[in-house]
């Protein structure tokens, strides 16, 4: 079969893929989108019910198409998903679907793109392929022994048939928060959140303010200055955790963000729980021992079912060949937003305080502009 080509190839056809698309067409520049699944917003869909965007709606809009007014200051999935389909209808952007990227390295002049059936020939790829491609599931001594159901967040949906259950969650992001929330919600028996590292834990809003909209300010000043101003705030709102369990990072947010590219857990309901006991934390997990967890400080107690809230890892490496010196051990972009090397683009990959939607926006208008010089 011949090779398909087009000026650009964007690869992923959720937010950041579609934000570069509408951009480029509003340029009346030539691309197409390769998606693997059959459907735009794959990321979203597969995400549990309960889960809301934890940035506000009017920082989390894409290029030329505002979220509708509609929808409440925190948008469900199900409305990101929706608004995600209007904007791919909005711009006629038709991806092409079941389009598996397999490997993307430069020949000669131009970038060859393999899939699970055509290859493409362009001037530009895009790789937006986001932070969730693979999920991250560690594993511990004794675990094979475990008579109970250990599965990532990936897989998790909802906390229905978790009633009256014990439930470990392990990890301490965002997605581990909700999901310890939604499990307490839905009548589990006991949750407990096993947290290895130190934390910072920041409101989703102060003094009625999206916590993100200050951030935005905040994002102009040196990270160790922004966290001096906040951090007082923070504290009040949040108040000391450690005799919860919980162990402090030394240094802010801002500094975290920066410096550790990962986003403190923003509060929306776990804090409190945490505090009226309703969930517990425990240290991490040192080994198994048949349906016992033992933990880092020597406590021994058994659960029912572990759910991963461990992240994701992007492993772009994974595709894209001949090109090792642009990205990290772990396989994400050394770069997001700009040209990484002759016509190739990473576009959703940093990890931005202020939102990562109105990140990829921005990234989306620099790519789009870049091609078009």
């Amino acid at each position: 079969m011949d090779p398909t080509s087009s000026k650009t190839v964007i690869i992923g056809g959720s937010a950041a893929g579609l934000a570069v698309a509408a951009c480029l067409t509003k340029q009346n520049d030539d691309f197409v989108i390769l998606e693997k699944d059959n459907h735009v917003g794959s990321a979203w869909r597969n995400h549990y019910d309960r889960l809301h965007l934890h940035t506000d709606r009017g920082s989390s809009q894409l290029p030329h198409l505002p979220m509708p007014k509609s929808y409440p200051r925190y948008p469900t999935r199900k409305q990101v998903i929706e608004y995600l389909e209007q904007y791919a209808n909005h711009f006629g952007l038709a991806p092409q679907f079941g389009q598996d990227v397999v490997s993307i390295q430069r020949q000669r002049d131009e970038w060859e793109t393999k899939t699970n059936s055509a290859t493409y020939q362009s001037e530009n790829v895009v790789i937006a392929t986001g932070y969730t491609r693979v999920p991250n599931e560690p594993s511990w001594p004794g675990q094979q022994d475990f008579q109970g159901e250990i599965l990532h967040s990936s897989a998790y949906k909802n906390g229905r048939s978790y009633q009256g259950k014990s439930v470990l969650v392990v990890g301490f992001g965002n997605s581990a928060g909700e999901i310890a929330i939604d499990l307490e919600e839905s009548g589990a028996g006991e949750v407990v959140m096993s947290v290895r590292s130190p934390v910072n834990v920041i409101p989703r809003d102060l003094l009625g303010i999206p916590i993100l909209k200050i951030g935005q300010v905040m994002d102009y000043l040196p990270p160790q200055l922004a966290d001096f101003l906040a951090i007082p705030l923070i504290q009040l709102s949040i108040g000391n955790l450690t005799k919860y369990g919980l162990k402090k990072l030394p240094y802010g947010p801002n500094v975290q963000i920066r410096q550790d590219g990962q986003i403190p857990i923003l509060d929306i309901g776990t804090v409190s729980r945490i505090k009226n006991g309703r969930i517990k934390i425990l240290p991490g997990i040192e080994r198994f021992e048949g349906n016992d967890v033992v933990f880092e400080n020597g406590r021994k107690q058994e659960f029912d079912a572990i759910i991963l809230g461990t992240g994701y890892r992007p492993e772009v490496h994974q595709i894209l060949q001949g090109a090792a010196e642009l990205l990290n051990a772990e396989g994400t972009p050394l770069s997001s937003g700009q040209e990484a090397t002759k016509g190739l683009y990473f576009c959703g990959f940093y990890v931005s305080p202020t939102g990562m939607l109105r990140e990829i926006g921005i990234e989306a208008k620099k790519i789009a502009s870049a091609i078009a010089s």
